[in-house]
């Protein structure tokens, strides 16, 4: 990791840590929960060496990266407002950039791709599917109707109390406990039972996910906290009425998108449907390619990290 460079860039009235690598075109990549910019190590370092300038930030409430206090400043609009100013620091004259996104990264993708099309060639995102939430206005009582009052999103609202849980456990387990969860279903956290594991029970860690890796984000979420990044899930509802404007919008952005069949997303109600019957396609006309990777759960880019930064290659080559 030491080639990879790192510096902080003043963008939308917050300073944002980045790393990057690489001459050419850009690709800027977005990182989920729990995560940060080293979540792409793998791409960075691949797409530097064909050819391209990989930029990878730590988003707004993550990392190196200004967590503002309330929880209103982590709406889509800070977000895709901090994503532009980044553009327009490492690719000015209003040049277009290639973007890649996973998890809330894929999100604020879709969105930065339907505020500003001027601004992004090709997207390639990850685990989650355009308009995830329909038309339903208040998406944290449906999932609870759905799931019940201990569905992670659901306990991730009331501010403070998911994070002194989270405390308890420990960051270091916090962090394991989400990179390895490999089923295909939802996260459910019993309030007081953690993950539903013995505080002291010994994990494994697959192959694709070192000590040292865990060490890393650990010491940042240490440093950091989990609010900033947990305070996306609370702005949830106020992100859909924000969106009323853009109801019904089509997506025109040249995409392609991957997905794990073991991750919890494409198991979420109506996300197969939505993916193999139609709707997104017709959300996102030019939806070009669409990659199921079986035995793949939803950290795809850390997990397949070469197939994926293939994939990437492969469909941005094009351009």
């Amino acid at each position: 990791m030491d080639d990879i460079q790192r510096r902080t860039v003043k963008v939308n009235g917050i300073n944002m840590h980045i790393a990057e690598k690489g001459q050419g075109p850009v690709i800027l990549f977005l990182h989920g929960f729990p995560e940060l910019w080293y979540s792409w190590r793998h791409q960075i370092t691949a797409l530097a060496s064909l050819g391209y300038r990989a930029v990878a930030p730590d988003l707004r409430g993550f990392g190196d990266t200004d967590a503002p206090p309330d929880v209103t400043s982590y709406t889509c609009f800070h977000v895709i407002g901090d994503l532009v100013g980044l553009i327009d620091t490492v690719a000015p004259n209003d040049e277009k950039v290639f973007v890649v996104g996973h998890d809330w990264g894929a999100l604020m993708a879709w969105f930065l791709c339907l505020f500003r099309p001027d601004r992004v060639k090709a997207l390639v995102n990850l685990s989650v599917v355009f308009n995830p939430f329909g038309s339903i206005n208040n998406v944290i009582e449906a999932l609870r109707a759905y799931y019940g009052d201990n569905y992670y999103m659901c306990r991730f609202q009331e501010p403070g109390e998911i994070e002194a849980e989270f405390a308890q456990i420990g960051t270091e387990t916090v962090i394991k406990e989400f990179l390895t969860f490999r089923t295909p279903g939802p996260i459910i956290l019993p309030k007081g039972k953690g993950f539903g594991h013995p505080p002291d029970a010994p994990m494994a860690l697959p192959s694709w996910l070192s000590e040292e890796d865990v060490k890393y984000f650990t010491a940042k979420f240490d440093k950091k906290g989990f609010t900033g990044g947990i305070n996306y899930y609370r702005n949830i509802n106020l992100n859909q009425e924000l969106l009323a404007p853009w109801a019904g919008s089509r997506l025109q952005i040249p995409t392609k998108f991957i997905i794990g069949d073991l991750d919890l997303v494409y198991h979420m109600p109506g996300v197969k449907e939505y993916i193999h019957k139609g709707g997104f396609k017709r959300d996102v006309p030019l939806l070009e390619e669409v990659v199921i990777m079986e035995g793949v759960g939803h950290f795809i880019n850390q997990e397949r990290g070469d197939e994926i930064s293939k994939h990437i290659y492969d469909f941005f080559n094009k351009f």
